[in-house]
């Protein structure tokens, strides 16, 4: 990857984590991985917070690319876009990997020492 191409892709994922980083815009992109289109009606109801708030948290997530919005009559309704999501996901799955060879390394050793005892370091002296 030359320099400008992993500039450009730094300021992608921060751009994007950023933009996961706030509690709202993740409940409503819950909401709609779950149910979509949701107008914002559906999207406000039951959050802690103003329908314009809502909006706001809407518009960062339609320019990180998150959310789609499509205009039926008078309604606007907004759909998620899993793709930037995807850039996250390839990032993460090199450590992924490494917990997934950690977690066979130890299910292998207890089932290889099923006698040796196990420190319980939950508790503290």
């Amino acid at each position: 990857m030359t320099c400008n191409l992993w500039v450009a892709y730094c300021g992608i994922m921060s751009k994007l984590f950023a933009v996961l980083a706030d509690e709202h815009r993740r409940v409503i992109l819950a909401r709609l991985r779950e149910r979509q289109p949701l107008s914002l009606s559906e999207l406000a109801e039951d959050l802690p917070i103003s329908r314009q708030a809502v909006t706001k948290h809407l518009n960062h997530l339609q320019k990180a690319g998150l959310v789609t919005v499509e205009r039926r009559g008078r309604e606007r309704l907004h759909s998620l876009d899993p793709l930037p999501l995807q850039e996250i996901e390839q990032w993460l799955a090199p450590y992924a990997a490494a917990w997934d060879r950690r977690l066979e390394r130890l299910q292998r050793h207890l089932e290889n020492n099923p006698d040796h005892p196990v420190e319980d370091r939950s508790k503290k002296p």
